[in-house]
Formats: structure tokens, C-alpha cells, sequence
């Protein structure tokens, strides 16, 4: 960790002494052409509730608004609504981005089955990231990502017939793991080579293949449900790799980019980093037709990502669209995403996952919703007293809202509740209940809007 930070460090200085005699003026000169197409207020008017900010490039083009910036070095939609707080010195700007929840979880409600659970806990993630100008066409980025998750135990928290990686050698079954303490620590430069026209390289230790849309807890259609999808393994769990390599090329609307990186998930050692491997590869096809919309296509050759099945390879395919509708009014918007994943391990072993998700924000009033359908099979459930390749439809409907209660310097304290139904085949009656229900009843914390003039 120390020789990470030392190079982190070195390069951050090696790019200064490179650009230290023309960076400032040469910001404020590119930046303008495209200031119009981020989303904005008044110019220098200070709205008490949202900081008002100059337009920052994205993090992998000089040439496109700061708002399209997703996970990795996936995009959003360019009208997508910016949460954090922004830092600017002479030739450096940084951006703080985070999310606390503090909750009471009960998973079945009205104690029907035998594998629901109750937890108080706080899912949480910080993000840090920075950038400054190398000479007139090039960019240097960091980014970082953290989380306390692991301190609320290994296991991580009750989510009803949610599967994925392990704890204490055990399938994890009915519970989402917890995020690592380092989640991402990646670097990268983007050559700019005309206005329609870049190029970048991404290297992580941990970070983001190019796989699958904007990871769930980036994505404004979900930053305010506390629980990751039941595809989460079937669409974004990548976002986690220990090891990831990525070079992209963005012509107009369209962006290819592709990665070799680590397929084995990460590790029960949540605090430390796992054997960087490189074994998987990915490649994804992105396009941002509007300002409103960005849709993105991707596979990869997955190698032996579970630890309790090293022989087991994946083949993953996703598709995805994300939208984004401002609407009249401080901090209003309306954000939609529909995402599909297939894991294909072969014979017997190939399941589908949709979600759609959508938030209603009105300024301090938030709605939100997600749909989701997983195939899932007997054994990914634990399932014993069936065949261990019988695949069950899961579906679940969760529906919730929060109102920020406090607003002060520039973050939101909001109170909230959600709930979801789920719905299975009823031979599981038996275990999960008839239609289980859960409770979430939590506070969240989190920047407030960040407007960009």
C-alpha cells in the first residue's frame, strides 16, 4: 500500500513539472466550447442549497462535460444530475463524492420463511478524484474509492435471495457482501486529438473493467435504494477487480473500450488487495445519442471468479440504458435505467437478470423504485432439496422515498423509508414464505447538488 501511494504521488508530481507554465490559462481557454451542454444555473449565483461551479472536463476527454463521468470509465447520460463537492487550486481540480446510509434492514417482515434476517448497520462509499491538464491535449486523472463496509461484519448485510462470493469459506446466500476498504485507487491520461476525437489509458489497482453499465451505487437512478441489485453478479459486480488494464478510443457519440484484468471476485480479506492475475478479458460499446440518453453493449471472458468453484469460467454479456430528464426547478430530475445480464458457465448453467430502476427527485423529495428478474439456480441458493440446476424466476418490486429533513453546507441529512415484495416459483414457499416482504427505515448523508455554470 505505502509503494502505491509513493507512485500515485510521483506521477501527480511528474505531471505538474510538466504542464506547471501553461496549465491554469489553458483550462480556461478549452473548457468554454463545451460549457453549454453541462447542466447549469445562473452564473455565480449561489442558490444556499447546491454550490455553484466552472465546468470540469471528463475525467477521459477534454472535449466532453464533466456530468457523463460514471464508474470506470463508463458514461452517463450528459444532462445526469452531479451530487459532491467540488476543490479547485492553480492547476489541479478535485471532486468528493460519498454516500451513508444508517438503517435498520428487516428482510421478511412477516416471518414466513426461514431465511430472512434482521440488521442495523450503514452501507456506505467515498469517492476522491482529481485531474489536471498535461499541455494542451492531454489529461491526467486519478480516482479513488473507499468503504467501511467490512466493519459491520464480513457476512455483510440480510437482502432476501441475493447470492455472490463468500464468508468464512461459505457461499454468501440471502446476504450482499460488503465493499472493500479500497474499492478503486486507479490512474489514467486521455489524449485529446481533435475536438470529435480521444483517446485514454486506465490502470487500477483495484478498479473497473470495461463491463456493464455504471455500477449501481453511481448510477442517479439508484443513489437512493440502499441495496444492490439481485443481478449484481449478473451485470456490475465487476467494479471491484484487483488488477485492470483498459485502453478506449471515443470518435463523435461513440466510445470502444476494452480491458484485460482480474476475474477472480475479491477475496474475505476485505481491508487488503488480492493477487493481481490478469486472466479475463472485456470489451464495450458505448453511445451517447443525446444529451438525455447513453447506452452501452459489452462481453467478457470471466475466469474462474468465485473461489468455491476455480474450474468455473463465465461468459458475461450486458446491455443497458441509461436516462436522464432534468425537469423545471432547483435539484429536479427524473433517471431511469434498464439493464440486462446473461452468465453463461456452460451446459446447464446459463441465466438471465433484468432491473429497471427509477428516481423522481423534487428538490428535497425523492421517489424511487426498482424492478428486477434473476434466473437463479438451485445450488447458487443452496437449495438441497432440489435438483442443483433447477432455475427459479426471481422477481422483486421495491418502492421507497426520503425527504432531506437538514441542509447544510452544501450536504443533505434525509430520512427514509423502502420495501420490497419478492416473488418465486411457490415450490419455495416453504423457505422463503409466500411473497416475503422487507423494511428498510433509514437517514442518509450525502452532498447536495453541485451546479456548473
Amino acid at each position: 500500500m505505502r509503494k502505491l501511494i509513493y507512485l500515485m504521488i510521483a506521477m501527480s508530481q511528474l505531471v505538474t513539472n510538466a504542464a506547471a507554465q501553461h496549465e491554469h490559462h489553458q483550462i480556461q481557454k478549452d473548457t468554454t466550447h463545451h460549457a453549454d451542454s453541462i447542466h447549469h444555473t445562473a452564473a455565480g449565483h449561489n442558490h444556499g442549497d447546491s454550490t455553484v461551479m466552472p465546468p470540469m472536463s471528463h475525467a477521459f476527454s477534454l472535449n466532453l462535460p464533466m456530468n457523463r463521468n460514471g464508474s470506470g470509465t463508463g458514461w452517463l447520460p450528459d444532462a445526469s444530475p452531479m451530487y459532491g463537492y467540488m476543490l479547485h487550486s492553480k492547476k489541479w481540480m478535485y471532486m468528493i463524492h460519498g454516500n451513508i446510509f444508517v438503517r435498520y434492514n428487516n428482510q421478511d417482515i412477516t416471518n414466513e420463511g426461514t431465511r430472512g434476517d434482521t440488521k442495523v448497520d450503514a452501507p456506505n462509499w467515498l469517492m476522491a478524484m482529481g485531474q489536471r491538464r498535461v499541455g494542451k491535449k492531454g489529461l491526467f486523472h486519478f480516482n479513488t474509492m473507499f468503504s467501511i463496509d467490512p466493519l459491520f461484519g464480513g457476512e455483510g448485510y440480510p437482502l432476501l435471495f441475493q447470492t455472490g462470493e463468500t464468508h468464512q469459506g461459505k457461499p454468501l446466500v440471502d446476504r450482499q457482501h460488503p465493499h472493500n476498504l479500497f474499492s478503486e485507487l486507479s490512474l489514467s491520461y486521455a489524449h485529446s486529438f481533435t475536438k470529435d476525437a480521444d483517446a485514454f489509458i486506465y490502470v487500477a489497482y483495484p478498479g473497473e473493467p470495461a463491463l456493464g453499465p455504471v455500477a449501481f451505487m453511481h448510477r442517479p437512478s439508484s443513489l437512493n435504494n440502499l441495496d444492490s441489485p439481485l443481478g449484481h453478479h449478473w451485470q456490475d459486480a465487476t467494479h471491484i477487480t484487483f488488477g485492470v488494464t483498459t485502453l478506449g478510443f471515443r470518435y463523435k457519440i461513440f466510445k470502444i473500450d476494452g480491458s484485460v484484468f482480474t476475474g477472480r471476485e475479491p477475496g474475505e480479506a476485505r481491508y487488503g488487495f488480492d493477487k493481481p492475475r490478469f486472466d479475463s478479458y472485456a470489451y464495450r460499446l458505448t453511445v451517447n445519442p443525446l444529451r438525455s440518453v447513453s447506452a452501452q453493449v459489452s462481453r467478457a471472458f470471466i475466469k474462474s471468479p468465485e473461489a468455491i468453484e476455480p474450474d468455473e469460467d463465465v461468459v458475461r454479456t450486458t446491455a443497458s440504458i441509461i436516462h436522464a430528464l432534468p425537469l423545471t426547478g432547483e435539484n429536479r430530475s427524473l433517471n431511469s435505467t434498464f439493464v440486462w445480464g446473461y452468465n453463461d458457465s456452460g451446459e446447464n448453467h446459463q441465466e438471465n437478470s433484468y432491473t429497471f430502476e427509477s428516481n423522481l427527485q423534487l428538490d428535497r423529495l425523492a421517489l424511487y423504485t426498482r424492478f428486477e428478474q434473476v434466473e437463479k439456480s438451485a445450488g447458487e441458493l443452496l437449495l438441497e432439496t432440489f435438483d442443483e440446476h433447477d432455475l427459479f424466476n426471481i422477481k422483486a418490486f421495491t418502492l421507497g422515498f426520503n425527504y432531506t429533513v437538514l441542509r447544510q453546507w452544501n450536504t443533505n441529512l434525509a430520512a427514509g423509508v423502502q420495501g420490497t415484495v419478492y416473488s418465486a416459483d411457490r415450490s419455495l414457499d416453504p423457505i422463503y414464505g409466500n411473497n416475503p416482504k422487507s423494511l428498510e427505515i433509514y437517514l442518509r448523508i450525502s452532498p447536495a447538488l453541485m451546479n456548473i455554470r
